[in-house]
């Protein structure tokens, strides 16, 4: 390879969300929702119910190398799964990434035997709204005021049937341009 080319981009690997990634993850966090950014301790708390047999939640991170670029989560109770939060790193927002991130909750999701998933997303964030229908999930309702401070409305959105994900793997196999912009959902996370 001569000294102008370079090698192409390492592909982002994804992997369970140790307790070791907080910091990094944190870092992008404060970078991607400065007003409403999670706390250690929120991390903290999702993380104690992600490992072992009795296991409830799902966060993954993405990196490459050892630079992150994003992660997600996911919790499930009672048949039913709550997508926590996904976020992309700016510079890879239209990659793919976000796809992938949330294919992995759904298909975890299906192995914490959730009849269906829910989430919240901002009402002015029509990309991430788009790529959640793009995997089929549909507006059931709103959340007056959700997101604070800024007192901005969340549109609440259901999948039914996560095992039948219209956007799974294959789908989610060329990068997508509906997927650049983070997105969080749940009271825990506005």
């Amino acid at each position: 390879m001569s000294s102008q080319e370079t090698a192409p981009p390492e592909q982002p690997v994804l992997r369970e969300m140790r307790w070791w990634d907080i910091d990094p993850v944190l870092a992008l966090e404060r970078e991607l929702f400065p007003d409403d950014a999670w706390s250690r301790g929120m991390f903290w708390s999702e993380l104690a119910h992600a490992r072992g047999p009795a296991a409830t939640h799902r966060y993954v991170v993405a990196f490459a190398g050892d630079r992150l670029l994003g992660y997600a989560g996911l919790a499930s109770a009672g048949g039913t799964g709550d997508i926590q939060t996904i976020a992309v790193a700016r510079d890879e927002w239209g990659s793919g990434l976000g796809s992938r991130l949330l294919t992995d909750l759904l298909e975890h999701a299906t192995a914490f035997e959730c009849a269906e998933v829910m989430l919240e997303v901002r009402v002015d964030n029509t990309r991430a709204q788009a790529l959640y229908a793009r995997f089929g999930f549909e507006p059931i309702g709103f959340r007056r005021g959700y997101y604070q401070p800024g007192n901005v409305d969340a549109l609440v959105m259901r999948l039914s049937d996560p095992a039948n994900n219209p956007a799974g793997p294959a789908a989610t196999a060329t990068p997508a341009t509906d997927d650049s912009v983070p997105a969080q959902g749940t009271e825990h996370h506005g």
